[in-house]
């Protein structure tokens, strides 16, 4: 752990994807893991684990079932938090903003990209809804293994991309005795303005 102090560059992005890279080479599994906070239409918030697939000045994006939990609250209450930590670094990245969804190409796209196994999973989970028993899962697996055997895996319309824009990203790393170094960055209208925090 370095005892230099966050820098201040102008785009956050940029550290962002700096701190991204080296987790990569540090993170012995899913260096992009991170968790996903939304809430439903009365404000009840819920969190998960999601893995990060893509990362621009657009903004964090990642893929789900627009039928599971997350994906019923994005649509009732399109916003949502971010939250990266990455132990080997003692770092901490956080994300706000709101959501919006992935264009249907890039959709199409990276669902091109995944497993045979998983584009047959993506078909056969009704994600976040009632299971009998895994019997019934690998049934379902099993009949769409057929219903594809040949040819490429069509994208299930309900299988979609989203893309939290940030309008604030705070980057945290852990510093002795709890003084911690926090950096927060705010988007307006003219930029990204950016502010040191107590710990």
């Amino acid at each position: 752990m370095t005892d230099e102090l966050i820098p201040y560059p102008t785009d956050p992005v940029s550290l962002f994807k700096e701190w991204l890279a080296e987790a990569d080479k540090s993170e012995n599994v899913n260096p992009t893991a991170m968790a996903l906070a939304t809430a439903d239409a009365s404000g009840v918030p819920s969190v998960r684990m999601v893995l990060l697939k893509h990362v621009d000045e657009r903004g964090f994006s990642f893929y789900t079932n627009s039928e599971s939990r997350k994906g019923i609250e994005i649509s009732q209450n399109p916003r949502a938090s971010l939250c990266f930590y990455w132990k080997s670094l003692l770092r901490e990245v956080r994300v706000d903003g709101p959501v919006s969804n992935v264009g249907r190409k890039e959709v199409d796209d990276y669902f091109a990209t995944r497993t045979r196994g998983s584009q047959i999973g993506a078909w056969a989970s009704k994600q976040s809804r009632p299971l009998e028993g895994r019997f019934e899962l690998e049934k379902r697996i099993a009949a769409y293994s057929a219903k594809f055997n040949v040819g490429k895996v069509p994208r299930p319309k309900d299988w979609q991309g989203y893309r939290v824009y940030p309008e604030r990203i705070e980057f945290w790393q852990e510093r002795k005795f709890r003084l911690h170094d926090r950096i927060v960055y705010s988007y307006s209208g003219e930029g990204w303005k950016s502010q040191r925090l107590y710990p």
